[in-house]
């Protein structure tokens, strides 16, 4: 073998470990909690303005409200990391509010004024929901936390249509360790429960929790919130 074959494969097994070293510091470094958490949130092309403030409103009442104040100080740790994202198309996807650790009433009522000043930032481009799980799949290694049980919260009116199958982004979020829950309107999709159940939650303890319509969706969110956070499948 020649002198630059060699360096070459001297250099990149040196930068592989060198990844892995990072990448062992990474966990060592973050905090541990007991939910690592990503709000995924619809703003496809059916949601209007009206649709979205109901969501935003809802999202909001639910960190306010002190049942999940207590599912929170229930666990192991006493907190939770959450994030939220805004999606549509299969590369339409922005993280709306960053990582943030809620461990009592000041950090829960802080994130919910926060997501009641996140402007929507994304309109059209289909409704992809592998793609949604896809780019919330990648923020969890980059998170300053770790979660005991890493969940994605999927809510949306719609079924996949943009992107590659829901199947395969959801089955490889599961084989990451992530688990999936869905949140599906009904209001366009009577059925659209059944396609979440089939195709996009996944994971170990996952669920869905339907809401009838964009008015009951504060109702939905709360009791999701819940049963996710004091979950003791960990």
């Amino acid at each position: 073998m020649c002198c630059a074959a060699m360096a070459a494969r001297f250099l990149a097994r040196s930068l592989a470990v060198f990844a892995l070293i990072l990448g062992a510091l990474s966990c060592a470094q973050a905090q541990e909690v007991d939910l690592q958490l990503v709000l995924a949130v619809d703003v496809s092309g059916s949601v209007n303005q009206t649709r979205f403030e109901l969501q935003r409103q809802g999202y909001a009442a639910a960190f306010r409200h002190p049942r999940v104040l207590r599912a929170i100080q229930s666990g192991s740790t006493q907190s939770i990391a959450v994030t939220m994202t805004q999606w549509t198309g299969p590369n339409l996807n922005i993280q709306v509010l960053p990582w943030t650790l809620i461990r009592d009433a000041a950090s829960a009522n802080a994130f919910a004024d926060a997501i009641e000043r996140a402007p929507r930032q994304l309109y059209s481009g289909g409704t992809s929901i592998s793609g949604a799980i896809d780019f919330a799949a990648m923020l969890m290694p980059g998170s300053p936390y770790r979660g005991i049980k890493r969940v994605i919260d999927v809510s949306g009116d719609g079924s996949n249509n943009r992107g590659r199958q829901v199947e395969l982004a959801r089955d490889d979020a599961v084989r990451a360790g992530i688990t999936i829950n869905g949140l599906p309107i009904l209001s366009l999709e009577p059925y659209l429960d059944r396609y979440y159940f089939d195709r996009v939650i996944g994971g170990p303890g996952a669920f869905m929790i339907p809401a009838e319509s964009y008015d009951t969706f504060a109702d939905a969110v709360l009791k999701k919130l819940i049963m996710e956070i004091a979950s003791n499948d960990r």
